[in-house]
């Protein structure tokens, strides 16, 4: 198998942007590259689709799903992605993975809506099996992100044959030229309780890293991205024990995987609230190479929560929280349940 057949997952978004780290300002200059994941909270359209249950999501359902509704979650959306990063970068994220979209129309009116529309971003998407119709998706700009394949990696429970989940979309493409493989996830929820859903997640975990190994297999530099909302935090056992994901770079081993999102979460970091708590269920983990200092290419700068105050709720029962669209069964007109995420890659130039 050649590394143009390994097909693997998300690297949100990169831009040309020169950069001097602090100290080193007159020893060398660096292109910036921004890739990203954000949980959408139900992003729904109106119509009946009859092999899914989206009855809350239709005019006469219970969220009284509108057009006029819809528009503006898609509106929200896209102003949100484009401005990912832009602390750094101008251009918006090379590529951002994206979980809760209902089915490829949404995400293709997701990318037709400004800025998305004047940047030109295109998407990856397939149908998951999944009993509400939610499926995970990569958005990117083909100015920065070059698709070469992708293909979903079925991910089932061998005694659980009625099960049905998110498959993980697997992407391999060119980061301005760089090759880089990117899994989007939507690990199982909680919904049945934390406990008695944990085997599942630790399932969904096993497959990403047995995903990651065979691409280690062929290419021990692989530079990989496994980023989603994993309905785990960054201490659990699925990321821990099943993907294997280092706390430190300098405790990552070769093909190893390195989760930069830990030092947040031990910083009081969340992306999502429940009941007074922050989680940090939305993260990207990366491959050793991103954090090796002699290797080539891009490599790891930092990680971020995208926890603006737009994105905040300033008053009421959920004030300090995301502005969600829905909030205890009652229209918001925010933008998500989750916040954002994002990291940054540096590669210096020559």
């Amino acid at each position: 198998m050649t590394k143009k057949s390994l097909l693997l997952i998300v690297l949100p978004a990169l831009l040309l942007f020169s950069f001097m780290p602090a100290g080193k300002a007159q020893e060398k200059t660096y292109t910036v590259a921004a890739v990203g994941f954000y949980n959408l909270e139900n992003l729904f359209d109106t119509i009946d689709s009859p092999d899914t249950d989206d009855r809350e999501f239709l005019p006469d359902g219970p969220n009284q799903w509108t057009g006029a509704r819809y528009l503006t979650k898609l509106q929200h959306m896209a102003g949100i992605i484009n401005q990912m990063g832009d602390e750094l970068t101008k251009e918006g994220p090379a590529f951002v993975g994206i979980s809760e979209v209902e089915n490829r129309g949404c995400v293709q009116d997701l990318v037709n809506t400004s800025p998305l529309k004047e940047k030109q971003f295109d998407f990856v998407h397939y149908e998951s099996p999944d009993r509400r119709g939610i499926d995970v998706a990569l958005l990117y700009q083909p100015k920065l992100f070059k698709v070469i394949e992708s293909k979903p990696l079925h991910f089932y429970i061998p005694d659980k044959p009625d099960f049905r989940s998110r498959d993980v979309l697997l992407v391999h493409g060119l980061l301005l030229g760089d090759p880089v493989y990117v899994m989007v996830c939507h690990w199982p929820s909680r919904s049945s309780g934390e406990k008695v859903t944990a085997p599942l997640r630790a399932a969904a975990a096993d497959l990403c890293r047995k995903a990651a190994d065979s691409l280690f297999k062929i290419d021990p530099s692989a530079k990989i991205f496994i980023m989603g909302d994993l309905n785990d935090d960054p201490t659990d056992e699925s990321l821990l024990k099943h993907l294997k994901a280092c706390s430190k770079p300098a405790n990552t081993p070769p093909q190893g995987l390195f989760n930069p999102m830990y030092a947040l979460f031990q910083k009081g970091v969340g992306s999502l609230a429940y009941k007074d708590a922050w989680n940090l269920f939305d993260q990207i983990v990366i491959s050793e190479p991103f954090v090796n200092k002699q290797t080539e290419g891009f490599r790891f700068y930092k990680a971020q929560v995208f926890n603006r105050k737009i994105l905040v709720q300033k008053e009421g029962q959920y004030a300090g929280y995301p502005f969600r669209t829905f909030g205890g069964g009652v229209y918001q007109g925010g933008y998500s349940d989750h916040f954002p995420v994002y990291l940054f890659l540096v590669r210096e130039k020559k």
